[in-house]
């Protein structure tokens, strides 16, 4: 196991021309898993690979176990690298592919034999140790990746979308399997995803991580457990990026300010409240508030409500999502329900807003802070 300590890191392509990366600052603790995550672009794999050596550091300082890597050789960090493709030899066994780096750094036989061994009863591939690649479904592949890294004993797992690949069953399996894993293992792990179910079923804690944007100075958006970035999402990238779907956003104005709860004016007229404290700020100012689809109430309407008009209905099976037109949001409006079989296309229909699910963003994106969010366990 070793901390990962990341201090300013920045990669630029064009000799600082633009910036793919900017100051990025984490702490990665010993034993940690940790998550990765933000849309195509924004960074996340090579932000991985500066770690693992592939790719070269243009500023800042990256630390393994406190040893500064920055001009180590992916070799000599020892760290282990799990790829999107399998990246396995079609002519090798499952053995000989897990133990070729091990021959490569001219590992004595016994100790190969041992590794690969226990490696294989780990990953439960006992039984396929004289199979090629061909003759293995895809999620057996992913796991004799895996294992050729675990041979290797790493100080750092380095996970690359290793489950991109994988159907929808054995993605479910496979992120059981590398949890199970890494209880057994206790190795840091650090895991490139760019699907949230992953991380937020996976990861100890996740790194939110947007496209640098020309006045950014970082394009880290925030680091927080699973759950404290879903109920506290420190601004708007945040909060319509962790949840799915995503969050409803409505524009309009700060109507009342106060600690406890304000009440905002939609563009339409609509007067909601919200549990949320906008004391420092002015009335009249322009906010962004949000709630969840899976927060709404459709067909009810407690004096918090707004119309809409059904576009679309997506049905699920245990749930479906109503998409509603809605004159204050410059896309859908999402609704969650348990039965939408009584309702109709093109009708229209109130939806409450819970005051105690409602989020504020001001005009930079920041979050106003709620007042009866739920307490996380940090």
């Amino acid at each position: 196991m070793a901390e990962v300590k990341l201090v300013n890191i920045s990669k630029s392509y064009d000799q600082g021309q633009t910036w793919t990366l900017k100051d990025i600052n984490l702490n990665i603790d010993n034993g940690e898993f940790i998550a990765f995550i933000g849309p195509s672009g924004c960074g996340k794999s090579t932000l991985l690979r500066m770690i693992c050596g592939l790719e070269d550091i243009t500023s800042g300082e990256l630390s393994i176990n406190g040893e500064r890597v920055n001009d180590w050789p992916p070799n000599e960090r020892r760290v282990g690298m799990v790829f999107q493709s399998y990246a396995l030899y079609p002519h090798m066994s499952v053995a000989e592919n897990m133990a070729f780096g091990l021959k490569l750094a001219k590992a004595k036989k016994n100790v190969i034999d041992e590794r690969v061994d226990e490696a294989a009863r780990i990953l439960q591939l006992q039984a396929l140790l004289e199979r090629k690649p061909k003759a293995m479904s895809g999620g057996q592949r992913q796991r004799v990746a895996i294992g050729r890294s675990i041979v290797q004993q790493p100080r750092v797992f380095l996970f690359d979308e290793p489950l991109s690949n994988l159907d929808v069953s054995l993605r479910v399996q496979m992120r059981q399997e590398i949890a199970r894993l890494h209880r057994r293992l206790k190795t840091t792990s650090i895991y490139v995803t760019h699907d949230q179910v992953e991380a937020m079923t996976l990861a100890d804690h996740i790194v939110v991580l947007s496209p640098l944007a020309q006045e950014a100075t970082t394009n880290l958006e925030q680091v927080g457990r699973p759950l404290e970035l879903y109920h506290h999402p420190a601004n708007l990238f945040v909060a319509g990026f962790i949840g799915s779907p995503k969050m409803n956003f409505f524009d309009g104005v700060i109507e009342q300010n106060g600690e406890e709860e304000s009440r905002i004016r939609l563009t339409t007229g609509e007067s909601l409240k919200a549990y949320v404290n906008t004391s420092k700020a002015d009335i009249g100012v322009r906010v962004v508030l949000g709630i969840r689809p899976e927060h709404t109430l459709a067909e009810t309407d407690n004096g918090n409500a707004v119309d809409g008009r059904i576009e679309a209905l997506e049905r699920l099976g245990a749930e479906s999502f109503i998409y509603m037109s809605h004159d204050t949001i410059r896309e859908h409006f999402i609704v969650r329900v348990e039965d939408s079989l009584r309702r109709e296309e093109n009708s229209r229909i109130r939806v409450e807003l819970p005051p105690e699910h409602c989020y504020l963003f001001d005009a930079n994106g920041v979050a106003f802070r709620r007042t009866r969010a739920p307490e996380i366990d940090h």
